[in-house]
């Protein structure tokens, strides 16, 4: 228990967390991917990631507090570095020493914060809805057409596309970050930094390009 109250421990569990969340990317950026392909195809996999009860009651929950625990212990790292460090230091090395991207994780995960908030506010709480308090029957055909309805506002579609740029460059920094935080140095960190570093650009762009697609073509 020590260990995890301890600023180490607290790094490793924020990587660990971490890596669970962008195994969440993976194949959330897959299915939507789907909707590109075939509004059939994705129909299918969304209703089976929207009935299936180990997914709905047990990976779902597990989700939602690995978002909250990942940004808690974000701001809790945040808050603990800033006291660390004499302030004179900082403003004298800071930008020697360390990125733009580091010096700005916290800010760019609010903001990445901000669209998780949009992104339940459009998709799972009218799920819920459905399902839980209006008692619809399933029907497997309405995803792709809610999701092509969600992408047709310019405003949401900008803001989705911002909120994806900001999660590329808070990977760029976090995804090698969470590597070195679990010791990972060896002769693999070479090609480690540079799958990180595809990841970190194809994924959200991904994600731009499926929102832009849609606007785009409908």
């Amino acid at each position: 228990m020590s260990f995890l109250l301890s600023s180490i421990g607290k790094k490793v569990t924020m990587s660990l967390s971490a890596f669970f969340l962008i195994s969440f990317l993976i194949l959330h950026v897959a299915i939507n991917f789907l909707s590109v392909v075939s509004g059939d195809m994705y129909n299918e996999a969304s209703h089976f990631m929207g009935t299936n009860p180990i997914i709905q009651f047990i990976m779902q929950p597990i989700l939602i507090l690995g978002v909250l625990f990942h940004f808690t212990m974000g701001f809790v790292l945040e808050y603990q570095n800033k006291n660390a460090r004499p302030v004179g230091y900082v403003m004298k090395h800071d930008k020697r020493s360390s990125s733009w991207l580091s010096r700005n994780m916290i800010f760019s995960g609010l903001v990445i914060f901000a669209f998780l908030g949009l992104h339940f506010y459009d998709f799972w709480v009218p799920e819920m809805q459905y399902k839980y308090i209006e008692f619809k029957p399933p029907n497997e055909h309405r995803y792709f057409s809610e999701l092509v309805h969600k992408f047709e506002d310019p405003i949401r579609v900008g803001f989705y596309t911002l909120s994806f740029i900001l999660l590329m460059m808070h990977l760029l920094h976090g995804f090698q970050s969470a590597f070195q935080s679990l010791g990972v140095n060896n002769k693999f960190t070479p090609t480690i930094k540079k799958t990180a570093w595809a990841f970190s650009v194809v994924v959200p762009m991904t994600f731009v390009f499926i929102a832009l697609f849609h606007f785009i073509k409908h």
